[in-house]
């Protein structure tokens, strides 16, 4: 198995997109956010202190897939046509999925994008409710599907070619 963010000496590079086919790129990925049922009470009736938990979220995790390169050191740049994320409440489970969806024309994927809008999302969402539940936790941050480029469609759980 070759890692692609290698050289042949086996140092770090940031790999040469520049000869690739800009393409339509899409990326999905989920992160869980497990709290007490009565926070997630808290947060669907607008009771948290910080305010608005969700929406702020939202905004931080768009922010942060704009951010990628910044955070990532061999991500590389990348003019987003689209990010977004969502939420699934489940007050009897006391979970709250983030989804962020991420997509452009370009070189590279946006699988890295996706993933930091979910994961910095779900960290914001801890950040804001942290005061009334210090058990929060954060787990299963995954790519769900991708889309776009040479290797094509990838979905999570399908058998791979």
């Amino acid at each position: 198995m070759r890692f692609n963010h290698f050289d042949d000496g086996g140092r770090a590079v940031m790999v040469d997109v520049g000869a690739k086919e800009p393409t339509h790129r899409r990326a999905v990925a989920r992160a869980t956010v497990l709290m007490t049922k009565a926070t997630v009470a808290a947060i669907t009736a607008g009771g948290m202190k910080k305010g608005d938990v969700l929406g702020i979220a939202r905004i931080a995790g768009i922010a942060a897939a704009k951010k990628t390169s910044d955070l990532i050191p061999l991500a590389h740049p990348i003019a987003l046509t689209s990010a977004a994320v969502d939420f699934e409440v489940d007050g009897e489970r006391g979970t709250i999925v983030v989804t962020g969806t991420v997509k452009a024309f370009d070189r590279t994927g946006v699988e890295m994008e996706a993933m930091v809008a979910a994961s910095v999302a779900a960290l914001t969402i801890y950040d804001m409710c942290k005061g009334a539940d210090r058990g929060i936790s954060i787990g299963d941050v995954f790519l769900l599907s991708k889309e776009g480029g040479r290797s094509g469609i990838y979905r999570r759980g399908e058998p791979r070619s």
